[in-house]
């Protein structure tokens, strides 16, 4: 009987994927936060998502410590977890960044805020989506 290996999902651990997917809607609520403040010119907006980013940046920070460790679990198969944390290291830098534009005055962040906030939350979406969807073979045979 012959047997062949299929691709099963190989999830990362619960922590990791808790820290990976919680950056998300911290990124995302920073940037709704950008869009309502360039609308609105409330200042709380711009207070907002400066709270919104530095916990996204906690999250995200822990999540990369997550990610290195969990390359030493892997079986040599490093393609979508390196992809993943890599992503997420460049989202970690450029929402740092973004941190350092917030703590401007508030009207002094446009147009900058709201860009680097667009760039941070579709890359924290990207790292999310490669470090959710790994992928191992063997199984069952």
């Amino acid at each position: 009987m012959a047997t062949a290996d299929r691709l099963y999902p190989c999830a990362p651990h619960p922590l990791h994927s808790i820290l990976l997917a919680g950056s998300v809607p911290l990124f995302l609520g920073a940037l709704l936060s950008d869009i309502a403040y360039s609308s609105s010119q409330h200042i709380q907006w711009s207070n907002f998502a400066s709270w919104l980013i530095a916990g996204a940046l906690v999250f995200a920070g822990l999540a990369i410590l997550c990610g290195i460790i969990g390359l030493f679990r892997t079986d040599g198969r490093h393609g979508r977890a390196l992809l993943s944390l890599a992503l997420l290291v460049v989202t970690w830098i450029l929402g740092f960044i973004n941190a350092l534009i917030h703590a401007k005055d508030a009207w002094a962040i446009m147009p900058t805020a709201v860009i680097l906030s667009v760039v941070v939350t579709i890359l924290a979406c990207l790292a999310a989506w490669f470090g959710l969807a790994l992928e191992r073979t063997g199984g069952a045979k």
